[in-house]
């Protein structure tokens, strides 16, 4: 059942991080209207089971006067509210306190900061003191930390299916896969045979971005709620039908590969570095269902 609808309100970010799935940063293109998110909060009301909005990025703050509107038109509706974002504003804490204290009035229910080294130095940063500052307020909050990926355990070391675990966190998928994979231990592309990260087959959550994508996964679309509305696509949504999902759902990235002849020879860190490179190869094939080409790493044509 579908509970929560994230906006993807920008895909440009004041960083530009290794790890970021979205290939987000100062150049990346794309940014929501007040009139889309208004279409989007109307779509979530229709579809009758959602109870979270998200805004999100790349870094919502960025555009904080629409973000603002947003989230007072999403509590207005109904609707709990959060927001992610890196805190790149807060600066101190008097300034933090400006910043967040219209998330506080209207009764912003999770603020999630990104604080890890993918963002900041060790020591004090714009997060930490936005953190301390949200809490004052009394706004929900907690940090997102994800580290530099590191090997956890190797096969023999308590692993009843003999595959390295690989800890820190970060996703292989969008500028992870071209910066952090190397060095990693792999395992062959016939043992990745499941999405062990997303509930395609339904889902309780989707991103929309301002092109109208209704991702189910970074880059992998449920349809394009500006050419059918969001609520129908949410409704008429036949999982094991989708291309893309289908053999996802039935044999995870190992027979999406073998499905449409993908050369899927080698070794991979995991499901997704293994699903990512091979949704990369087919989006010329698929071009409304992996999209946009960005959150690929390639130019729009």
């Amino acid at each position: 059942m579908l509970t929560g609808i994230h906006i993807l309100m920008t895909y440009t970010c004041n960083l530009e991080c290794d790890h970021c799935f979205l290939y987000s940063g100062p150049n990346a293109q794309g940014t929501m209207t007040l009139p889309q998110i208004r279409s989007v909060l109307d779509e979530s009301l229709k579809i009758g089971t959602v109870e979270w909005i998200y805004f999100e990025g790349g870094e919502p703050f960025l555009f904080y006067p629409s973000m603002l509107e947003g989230v007072r038109l999403a509590r207005d509706l109904g609707f709990k509210v959060g927001v992610v974002t890196n805190a790149y504003g807060a600066i101190s804490k008097e300034d933090a306190e400006v910043w967040f204290r219209p998330l506080a009035a209207l009764g912003v229910a999770d603020l999630s900061i990104s604080d890890d080294s993918f963002h900041y130095a060790e020591g004090d940063s714009p997060a930490k003191r936005g953190l301390s500052v949200a809490r004052k307020l009394g706004i929900p909050t907690a940090p997102i930390c994800i580290q530099k990926p590191f090997v956890d355990a190797m096969p023999g070391q308590g692993q009843d299916k003999g595959a390295p675990v690989i800890g820190g966190g970060a996703m292989f998928k969008g500028r992870a896969v071209e910066n952090l994979t190397a060095g990693l231990p792999r395992r062959p592309c016939h043992e990745l045979i499941q999405c062990p990260h997303e509930d395609l087959l339904s889902p309780s959550r989707v991103h929309v971005d301002c092109y109208g994508h209704v991702h189910l996964c970074q880059g992998l679309s449920m349809g394009n709620m500006w050419e059918r509305p969001l609520s129908a696509l949410v409704l008429e949504y036949a999982a094991n039908s989708h291309p893309i999902c289908g053999p996802l759902i039935k044999g995870g990235p190992a027979l999406l590969a073998s499905h449409y002849d993908v050369d899927h020879e080698g070794t991979f860190v995991d499901e997704c570095h293994f699903c990512y490179l091979v949704r990369r190869a087919l989006v010329d094939t698929f071009p409304e269902d992996l999209a946009p080409r960005q959150v690929y790493g390639l130019e729009e044509k």
